[in-house]
């Protein structure tokens, strides 16, 4: 469950003691009108944190810290421009072997601390906390203890609102007194002395501190010192062409958005993601986007809807195509989801293992076992090296079984589950299989350990019921299955027969009654059921 407040209510240092004390892993966003950063905890500790919109600094840290060159940066830029989109910054150093993995982790805790050290000069705006979401796998990650932060950052919040009289704004722009300065005796710090060359009078605080490398509070606090001498004056703000203007709010609200999306917050990424639309409407992305917003949400006719209307713009990449047809799947839509899959395959995707997977998904879930089999089969070898993804693991083994191979599809789930130990559907798709084996015992143990990993999975619950209903153990059983049903009221026709199979036994007839009157309601062609309820309503009273 998300925790919210107001920045004006709690402040930021406040809020990290909380959920330092409180052992919290999850991720804290904090949005100060149209500024948006995030920081994650992992059991109390800070492991990563950003600002949106706001340049990763990293390679200028370390030109300027002397670790590596300005010419290695460029390059490494470049590489990553044309050959490595994907990859970090950092990553790219140490392959090319300008960067020990050391020296990384000990930049990258610098800039995670500056970026919290920002935040906490936001003191306006909202904050949320979202248990039990982790980074991205490429993000690099350090463990810091919030409390080691708090001194400083309180140091910077008071410094800040000093430097506020002199800098209110980063869209000022100054201009250097060049006289003054040259009669001055004054000694200016390294980094006046940096940033002296850049105050041309065209240059705002923005581009000073894009083109410095320096942080925010380090060129706010070397102006307030110039400002404060009189070797600098404001002369006005930056005024940006209405094109220029215009494709810097589609980037940041896009930027806001993704960022948004990516902490779960769906109502505030919707907002950013139409905002985009509204200034580009050809924009693919954003309206990719919002279809992914509402399959998060279970609007399945509404992403099908975004979705195509990003299909149809002539540079719509595989992934949309691949989500529509995921959205059209869950509407039963199966030829139309077939269709966009092998439209995705057209337009670059015939090699991911990902949309290879989908198809033989696709094709059990029509009935086409065999079809399944070799495509799921295929989609295999493009996984490369790496396993496959639980998805994979889970629908291969279905596709065994239904083949006819059961032994096949235990030894492909007992794999997906050595690379995925802790993925609870898998652990649901070992209790079915050891069922269809007709090992009950390793059928409960296996929807046990799921149920250690997620018992919010209904299914695991009514397996589990299976099993013990099967050997005899009818209190047990009835206590799973209504957990099942508790989670999932029209959970399936077969859990409420059993229920009141297990009623009857116990000769308490008017429950047995209930729970198949349910079991019919939910599949009037049950004929079982049908004929204990005309038996049961038959006896004597």
């Amino acid at each position: 469950m998300a925790i919210k407040g107001s920045l004006r209510e709690a402040s930021l240092p406040d809020v990290l003691q909380l959920l330092a004390m409180g052992q919290k892993t999850g991720c804290l966003s904090v949005t100060d009108r149209n500024n948006f950063g995030y920081i994650y905890f992992d059991r109390g500790r800070i492991t990563y944190a950003s600002i949106v919109n706001r340049r990763d600094r990293l390679g200028d840290t370390l030109v300027k810290a002397g670790v590596i060159t300005q010419r290695e940066l460029d390059a490494a830029i470049e590489a990553q421009g044309k050959q490595q989109r994907n990859k970090k910054l950092g990553e790219i150093l140490i392959e090319q072997q300008i960067l020990t993995r050391e020296e990384l982790h000990r930049y990258i805790r610098v800039q995670i601390e500056e970026a919290v050290y920002y935040l906490f000069t936001w003191t306006q705006g909202t904050f949320s906390f979202e248990a039990d979401m982790r980074p991205d796998d490429h993000d690099v990650l350090v463990s810091i203890n919030p409390e080691s932060l708090l001194l400083e950052g309180a140091r910077r919040v008071d410094e800040w609102s000093l430097i506020e009289k002199k800098v209110p704004a980063f869209d000022i722009i100054f201009e250097l007194d060049q006289g003054r300065l040259a009669v001055s005796e004054a000694q200016l710090t390294p980094t006046q002395q940096h940033l002296i060359p850049l105050i041309d009078g065209r240059r705002d605080v923005f581009a000073l501190i894009d083109e410095s490398g320096i942080g925010e509070f380090e060129v706010g606090k070397a102006l307030y010192g110039l400002a404060t001498a009189g070797f600098i004056q404001p002369i006005g703000k930056s005024k940006p062409g209405e094109d220029v203007a215009r494709e810097a709010r589609v980037e940041e609200h896009r930027n806001l958005g993704v960022a948004f999306y990516r902490t779960a917050m769906f109502e505030e990424a919707t907002r950013e993601f139409r905002r985009v639309v509204e200034l580009q409407e050809g924009d693919v992305q954003a309206r990719f986007y919002l279809g992914l917003v509402a399959m998060r949400e279970g609007r399945w006719s509404e992403a099908v809807l975004t979705l195509r209307e990003a299909a149809v713009q002539p540079n719509a990449r595989p992934a949309v195509f691949h989500n529509l047809a995921y959205a059209l799947e869950r509407m039963g839509h199966y030829e139309e989801a077939r269709e966009a899959l092998l439209e995705a395959t057209q337009r670059g995707g015939e090699d991911d293992a990902r949309i290879r997977t989908s198809l033989g998904t696709l094709a059990l879930k029509m009935g086409e076992i065999e079809e399944a089999d070799a495509t799921l089969a295929s989609a295999r070898a493009l996984w490369g090296k790496r396993p496959p993804s639980p998805a994979w693991f889970h629908y291969a083994s279905l596709a065994a079984a239904l083949a006819g191979d059961p032994e096949r599809a235990l030894a492909l789930v007992s794999e997906g589950l050595e690379h995925h130990p802790h993925n609870a559907v898998l652990c649901n798709t070992l209790a079915v299989i050891q069922e269809r084996l007709g090992d009950d015992k390793a059928a409960a143990q296996a929807a046990e350990r799921g149920l250690r990993e997620d018992s919010s999975l209904p299914q695991l619950h009514k397996n589990l019921g299976d099993a013990l209903y099967r050997a005899g153990r009818y209190d047990e059983a009835l206590e799973a299955y209504q957990r099942a049903i508790k989670l999932n009221p029209a959970l399936g026709d077969d859990v409420y027969f059993k229920l009141g199979h297990i009623r009857f036994k116990w000769q308490e007839k008017d429950q047995a009654l209930l729970y198949w009157e349910r079991a019919l309601a939910l599949n009037p062609h049950n004929e079982t059921v049908r004929a204990n309820l005309e038996l049961m309503r038959s006896l004597p009273e």
